[in-house]
């Protein structure tokens, strides 16, 4: 058996991504012991730029090991004991996701859902809010399954003046979307480093407000054996104990109590990718995102292609692109194929009502650059052209080239 090689690829779906080849040297660095000083130390760094990151203070910033799901089961089991009441605005699949995790959690859960492809008014957020009178708010920023954003800056202040815990999954959207944790009144967030932020899957960036910290301390409980007699039992244990944000709490705290072996490497890998995010800048960041992001939009309407959605509340970083109709799903399919074996380039199709309908072409984290847009747009004409269908000569090129020229998000 030969050692593992990979084929070239142009990640240009909804993510992962490319990773950025600092972090992957960021990966190979040497291992070190889990309580070694520079191990620690470098615990206390990821905290302090993860925190530059989500835009807060929250002293609760930190790492849970696992995908960017992990991060969001962590969020949901820790805050929700059975019976708990739970608001779930719904506007893609994910918010279903957050909706079967609560459920299985044992909450009682609400959901308020719109179509696909638009996003919440305040007004409908807060309605429901008054009618459930819920315990938590589980929301979705930004969908990748319909690419829609949803605005945030109104629902802390619902959720404060209702005393609800407001709960944010930020997975596809944080780094590439404009997203502030304090001001904006979120009380945890939760993000996974494939998408915007440039990594790879592994390792999910939470912070946690001093308001959301309490509610998981009322019911924190030290295992047997690490335990010391000044740590009483409070409340209903968290039903996961690796996800226990309670004690993961301590782990990353000054007592270090030990919990699990941290991932040294995808600490690494997180580390790396918020020092090159800060060293950016968050707004600069985000402009990246949008003028790039903007330059596909319009390569894809260039080659004469539908845009799926409301474009007014699109993120940045994904257009969900309507396969023509003479193509159909089968046809769809056979235009991926034709990407990635031709041209090394993958983008992706969508979930449930959007499947076989759509492409989702992501321009994120270390893939929102030029050369991937404008390279991406020139392989989608030739692939279409192969298939039948007839497109505007460089028109993709052409339209992005003229976003570039302009400047303009």
């Amino acid at each position: 058996m030969d050692e593992i090689a990979p084929p070239p690829r142009l990640l240009m779906g909804p993510g992962p991504i490319s990773v950025d080849p600092r972090v992957l040297r960021a990966m190979a660095a040497p291992l070190v012991g889990q309580f070694d000083p520079f191990m620690t130390t470098t615990m206390n760094e990821v905290m302090g730029l993860y925190r530059e990151v989500f835009d807060t203070t929250n002293e609760q910033t930190f790492l849970v090991d696992g995908t960017s799901r992990a991060g969001i089961e962590a969020a949901l089991v820790s805050l929700i004991e059975p019976g708990d009441r739970v608001l779930v605005p719904v506007f893609g699949r994910f918010g279903h996701l957050l909706t079967e995790i609560a459920q299985r959690c044992g909450a009682e859960v609400h959901t308020i859902e719109v179509p696909w492809g638009e996003v919440f008014a305040p007004e409908a957020i807060e309605a429901a809010v008054r009618e459930v009178r819920p315990k938590v708010l589980a929301c979705v920023q930004g969908d990748t399954s319909t690419t829609m954003c949803q605005p945030l800056a109104d629902i802390g202040a619902i959720c404060r003046e209702h005393d609800v815990v407001f709960y944010c999954d930020a997975t596809a959207s944080l780094g590439g979307n404009e997203f502030r944790s304090d001001a904006w009144g979120l009380d945890i967030a939760t993000a996974g480093l494939q998408k915007c932020i440039g990594g790879p899957s592994g390792s999910a960036p939470i912070t946690i407000s001093d308001k959301a910290a309490a509610v998981i301390n009322a019911r924190r409980h030290v295992e047997a054996g690490i335990r010391e007699d000044a740590d009483v039992a409070m409340g209903r244990p968290i039903a996961s104990n690796y996800f226990d944000l309670a004690m993961v709490m301590d782990y990353w705290g000054p007592r270090r109590l030990n919990h699990h072996t941290e991932a040294t490497s995808m600490l690494y890998a997180a580390r790396e990718c918020a020092r090159l995010l800060v060293t950016e800048g968050l707004d600069a960041s985000v402009a990246r995102h949008a003028l790039h992001g903007n330059a596909m939009l319009e390569g894809v309407q260039g080659l004469g292609l539908g845009v799926f959605g409301d474009i007014a509340h699109k993120m940045h970083n994904v257009v969900a692109v309507e396969i023509p109709e003479k193509l159909g799903p089968a046809g769809g399919d056979a235009v991926r194929a034709s990407l990635l074996n031709d041209f090394g380039i993958e983008i992706g199709t969508s979930f449930g009502p959007l499947h076989g309908k759509v492409w989702r072409i992501g321009t994120m984290g270390y893939n929102a650059r030029k050369d991937a847009v404008l390279t991406t747009l020139a392989a989608l004409e030739q692939a279409l052209r192969s298939a039948g269908v007839g497109v505007p000569a460089g028109g993709g090129v052409t339209a992005a080239q003229a976003v570039y020229s302009e400047g303009r998000p």
